[in-house]
């Protein structure tokens, strides 16, 4: 059984990556870190000798790595189960005022590299018959926010990325379920003051991953989330 994350090394792709593996998947991850990559690979091979680990250095903004990427994956594996589309980029400020090129920067890794992934593993995907797609959205794909700009535009986008390709993979028995988590404890966060009990862990987030996959004759189709005294 293998699964696919992109932007593994940190936050809610490194969580659902360390459920996988837990559960026996082999597992093929991208990051731009190379460093960070090797310490994953070998960190995941010597807790769980029997997976066999993955990686490649690979910017999501970029068309021709995220090709290169998928390539790669054809190449060396027969088959792909499950395809989490992580990585994200998260630039705050409002469409007036944020920096110019943040709205193709924010695009280009949100949707694009998602885009761009899913596209090059259906020909995997379509030969599992367990295959299931999660595309990791947000509370910011469904709210408007004032400071959200860039970023809540390709998460708008991205949902509806999910529910287009979710109509289209029905016949083949693809599932597809986008994943809308609100505050949670990342990278993203960063020098917060906000304590802790505002936020989700990343945990919780990937059991919810992995609970949705184990379901057999039900897709849910947006997994919303948020901490127990809401969004922020």
């Amino acid at each position: 059984m293998n699964l696919v994350v992109t932007g593994g090394t940190k936050g809610i792709g490194l969580a659902i990556i360390e459920v996988f593996a837990r559960k026996g998947f082999d597992i093929i991850t991208c990051a731009r870190n190379r460093q960070e990559l090797e310490q994953l690979k070998v960190s995941l091979e010597a807790r769980y000798p029997n997976i066999k680990v993955f990686t490649q250095v690979c910017d999501m903004g970029s068309k021709k790595e995220v090709q290169q990427f998928a390539h790669s994956i054809l190449e060396n594996f027969e088959t792909i189960q499950v395809l989490v589309n992580n990585a994200g980029l998260f630039l705050p400020g409002s469409i007036g005022e944020e920096a110019d090129e943040t709205f193709e920067t924010v695009m280009n890794i949100n949707i694009g590299g998602t885009y761009h992934m899913t596209r090059g593993l259906l020909p995997l995907l379509k030969k599992s018959k367990t295959a299931h797609i999660f595309n990791l959205c947000s509370t910011a794909s469904i709210t408007a926010h004032s400071n959200g700009g860039s970023y809540s535009i390709s998460k708008f986008a991205l949902l509806g990325f999910s529910k287009v390709l979710r109509e289209e993979l029905k016949p083949v028995a693809i599932k597809v379920t986008s994943v809308l988590p609100g505050p949670t404890l990342t990278n993203s966060w960063a020098g917060t003051t906000l304590p802790a009990t505002r936020f989700m862990e990343v945990n919780e987030v990937a059991e919810a991953v992995w609970s949705c996959y184990n379901l057999k004759t039900v897709v849910v189709e947006e997994l919303v989330m948020r901490p127990q005294l809401g969004d922020i």
